[in-house]
């Protein structure tokens, strides 16, 4: 899969992003030994194609986004982010508006397949970088390929990020993004019956926050969640942060800086507006679909979540991805095993969604 040629990456950085995209269509044999000895986990081995990309960002000797200044965090991730982007599909239009925020508008971009059911279903999509970093571009990648493969209108929100607009600016601002998008249903060619809220990381959070916080105030609410690897404890650390601190991509490092931006205040942690696995009660939630990489600090959290909603009657499907690491849906346009990923997100949200209006 070629790099696209529009993104806004150097010509250095065109070049590594096609290296790691010929490595990883290398036959298995040579993946193997590029990759290094096979790495167990939990859920089974570390997926080849994954590690030989850890394995190159580990040779990498530029700094860690977490040690640099807040702004130029932000412009390493969404460099990164472009890097794995892949080729554009071309039958999704991109259309830039803005939404409703709590306190003031909000950046939002609308994506839109050919050929989607109109009026039909919506997915109103959170992007992840622990509250701080992350931003529609960073994620359009993302969003495109979502909205191709699950043939689905994806409307992105651009909420406020910390430290400059800390917790609850986040929450504030997905929830009045997604009841802004159920308002103007119509005018997004949208059945505001049928939107969705998703997202990754810290968007799955904001996303399982919406819901949370939709249902308790009787609504509108959200027709389904997909949460992907969300952060849904912040007041403590599970086991998996003690199986994969460093080397997985999200480091403990990385969630300690987050953490610390997004709640000065550390007592706030046990809000359940910040960490919904603390919830008094989760029964009557929309129906959900919860995914993680099996080698991730969030993994454990994030089942515990699942299994919190299943527990109480919410109708959820989880899914631990064996070989997979934190952050691959941003992967989806390079690495094939993320690709598949993926698409099964996109067969969820789609299965949801897609009834008769």
């Amino acid at each position: 899969m070629a790099v696209d040629q529009s993104s806004p990456l150097s010509r250095r950085q065109r070049l590594e992003a096609g290296v790691v995209q010929t490595l990883a269509h290398l036959p298995a044999r040579a993946q193997r030994l590029l990759a290094g000895p096979v790495i167990e986990g939990d859920y089974g081995p570390l997926d080849v194609q994954v590690q030989l990309v850890l394995r190159l960002m580990a040779a990498d000797p530029r700094p860690s986004f977490e040690t640099l200044p807040v702004a130029q965090a932000r412009e390493s991730i969404r460099l990164e982010a472009a890097q794995f982007a892949g080729r554009r599909p071309a039958d999704v239009i991109a259309q830039q508006l803005t939404v409703d925020g709590a306190e003031g508008p909000l950046g939002a971009r609308l994506y839109l397949p050919e050929g989607a059911q109109r009026p039909g279903p919506l997915v109103v999509w959170f992007h992840g970088g622990g509250w701080v970093v992350g931003d529609l571009d960073s994620h359009d990648p993302c969003c495109r390929f979502l909205s191709h493969t699950a043939r689905l209108p994806v409307l992105a929100v651009d909420y406020r990020l910390a430290p400059e607009a800390p917790f609850p600016a986040a929450v504030d601002d997905a929830l009045a993004a997604f009841r802004w998008a159920v308002r103007n249903a119509a005018a997004l060619g949208a059945d505001p019956d049928r939107i969705a809220v998703a997202g990754d990381s810290a968007g799955g959070n904001l996303a399982a926050v919406v819901s949370l916080l939709a249902a308790l105030d009787g609504g509108p609410a959200p027709a389904f969640q997909a949460l992907v690897y969300p952060a849904t404890d912040l007041s403590r650390k599970s086991e998996s942060y003690r199986e994969y601190p460093v080397g997985y991509f999200l480091t403990e490092a990385q969630m300690d800086w987050y953490r610390t931006a997004y709640l000065p205040d550390p007592s706030l942690a046990s809000d359940p507006r910040v960490s919904p696995l603390l919830a008094h009660e989760v029964a009557g939630l929309p129906p959900a679909y919860v995914t993680v990489g099996a080698f991730d600090v969030l993994r454990d959290e994030t089942v515990a979540y699942a299994r919190r909603l299943t527990d109480a009657g919410v109708p959820t499907t989880l899914r631990v991805h064996p070989g997979l690491i934190h952050g691959f849906v941003n992967a989806a346009g390079v690495l094939p095993v993320a690709a598949a990923a993926v698409r099964e997100l996109a067969d969820a949200l789609a299965t949801a969604l897609h009834r008769p209006a």
